[in-house]
């Protein structure tokens, strides 16, 4: 069955876009369910299996709790997606990838007085009795249907639910949250240290090394490409090859061949010869002095998001 829809959404707090439906294996099995057992999965997901989430290219990305996608095909209790705020070069439209059809809602679209980004690292959802629904995580954006002095209510996939204003920020929409300076992204970063990489991982669950840079730069208002490599071309270039050009915030990526070769790494320039990054599977995001290091010799362009 083949559906064109603008209308659906992430229904749990963070949903895996895997690259089929078969990429799932029997011990992701907590992390396909609705409600997903995120935290279960990855803390039961053996180095191995974890390695392999990238190494047999099992998952592309992840979906962000309201998160709206198109869904194109449903199959077998899968669907396959795009995510429209992940650009991408993978699709003109935003980044594809399957999703278990639990995970999402088919919703009607509501009038709303603008957007809310959760702006802590996760923050409680609540239900219109002020009871605890669901937690959200960092970044996570909902539509505002109206606001009392403590809360805005927000259109979610459970339905009229309550965010805490203290909690959040408020836009008239995505594309109109204030652009804070790309400095702002490293002190977001620095919040998630020792924070272990997660291959695909957009969420504080686990970020790898673009998501980790998508989400801080997200946060201040740049709605940048999902992959280093889109990343790369995007944005102001700045010299490479000097780094007393390079700002605080400046996006550094790396490539193999001593940096002759394709995009595999990114990471925020830190100060002072440093790197903030979430560098790979069995690692934590962590600041890095790149002289002497393995990605000294690599670093392949530079690249300033700062509106």
């Amino acid at each position: 069955m083949t559906l064109v829809s603008n209308h659906w959404i992430c229904a749990v707090k963070v949903a895996t876009v895997w690259t089929e439906p078969a990429s799932a294996r029997e011990v992701d099995s907590p992390g396909i369910s609705n409600p997903v057992q995120l935290g279960e999965w990855l803390e039961a997901l053996p180095y191995k299996e974890r390695l392999a989430l990238c190494d047999e290219n099992r998952v592309q990305t992840q979906l962000l709790y309201g998160e709206p996608v198109i869904v194109d095909e449903i199959s077998d209790g899968w669907a396959k997606i795009i995510a429209v705020w992940q650009p991408s070069k993978k699709d003109v439209r935003g980044y594809p990838g399957w999703v278990p059809l639990v995970q999402l809602k088919e919703v009607t679209e509501v009038e709303n007085k603008g957007i809310v980004r959760v702006k802590d690292s996760k923050t409680q959802l609540w239900d219109m009795e002020e009871k605890p629904l669901l937690v959200l995580p960092f970044n996570a954006i909902l539509p505002v249907i109206s606001e009392t002095s403590s809360y805005y209510k927000v259109q979610a996939p459970n339905g009229e639910t309550l965010l805490r204003k203290e909690n959040v920020q408020f836009a008239e929409s995505i594309e109109q949250l204030p652009k804070l300076p790309p400095e702002e992204a490293v002190k977001l970063g620095e919040l998630y240290l020792d924070l272990p990489y997660l291959w695909g991982g957009m969420s504080p669950y686990g970020y790898d090394c673009s998501g980790f840079s998508y989400n801080m730069l997200k946060a201040c208002g740049y709605l940048i490409p999902r992959d280093a490599s889109d990343q790369a071309i995007k944005g102001k270039e700045v010299s490479k090859d000097d780094p007393s050009l390079w700002k605080r915030g400046d996006l550094l990526f790396f490539a193999n061949d001593e940096g002759t070769g394709p995009v595999r790494h990114v990471g925020f320039y830190y100060g002072n010869g440093q790197l903030l990054h979430s560098p790979s599977t069995g690692k934590s995001v962590e600041i890095l002095v790149l002289e002497g290091s393995k990605l000294e010799k690599e670093i392949c362009a530079v690249r300033r998001y700062d509106g």
